[in-house]
């Protein structure tokens, strides 16, 4: 009677957690797919079986002719050069540093350096998966300058780490559920604009964007998991009561 008593309590024990923590499982258990689904296309690509994939693609937003010239009038040209500035180490940190300031200044000083660290820890990342598969880029012309190897995109990487980590602190902080839903919507689609605007140009095999999306979407979702499990226990700051009681009067 007494074992079963015990057995009975453990399992209690077992499924409160589970409940408590049910955000947490369940990044851990999305962060691990996207990081099987890149694991999985790099494999692919080391053995060439994207190459048809590849150049398919590729070949949607250039002539047919041997030049390989872009489609679409200039100003199209421009405007997609300009949108891939957004996922540029310039402009990216930039907004990272614009954002953490407002942080400190919010009282938010922890949740300001998960996110630093967060952005830094997957430059860091990016640039080693670079050098560790080391794929050339595509032989076509492009409008911009690259100085590093093709596979995972840097710039779709950097783009889902950054907008969907400060995406994903906004929708924590957001009072309303259509605030929270606008704040991860605007991330994904800026995510998805940069990594769009590395394939018209040209500059990226579609492998290299999709890998980039997946890593990136799993580091920044690990942090954000690591950011409400330490929210939870009292160490990173939960958003200021006065702040949300304003917002909702």
């Amino acid at each position: 009677m007494a074992r079963s008593l015990s057995q009975l309590l453990n399992l209690r024990s077992v499924v409160n957690f589970a409940r408590g923590e049910a955000s947490v499982l369940a990044g851990i258990a999305v962060v691990s797919g996207l990081v099987l689904a890149f694991l999985s296309l790099a494999d692919q690509v080391s053995e060439g079986d994207t190459e048809a994939f590849d150049t398919a693609l590729l070949m949607l937003f250039r002539t047919p002719d041997p030049s390989h010239q872009l489609i679409g009038p200039l100003w199209v040209q421009e405007m997609m050069r300009d949108v891939t500035a957004l996922g540029s180490f310039a402009c990216l940190g930039l907004l990272v540093v614009g954002v953490a300031i407002y942080l400190v200044l919010a009282g938010l000083r922890h949740a300001a350096l998960l996110m630093v660290v967060c952005v830094l820890s997957g430059t860091a990342l990016s640039t080693l998966l670079k050098m560790g598969y080391d794929r050339p880029r595509p032989d076509l012309e492009s409008f911009t300058h690259q100085f590093t190897s093709s596979f995972p995109s840097g710039h779709s990487m950097l783009s889902a780490v950054t907008y969907l980590s400060i995406g994903a602190l906004l929708a924590r902080l957001a009072p309303t559920l259509a605030l929270k839903i606008y704040a991860l919507s605007a991330a994904v689609f800026l995510t998805l604009l940069v990594g769009f605007s590395r394939l018209y140009l040209g500059v990226h095999f579609p492998s290299d964007i999709l890998a980039g999306w997946c890593i990136g979407a799993a580091w920044a979702l690990l942090w954000s998991v690591i950011a409400i499990w330490l929210q939870k226990r009292g160490h990173v700051e939960q958003p200021p009561a006065e702040t949300l009681s304003d917002r909702t009067a």
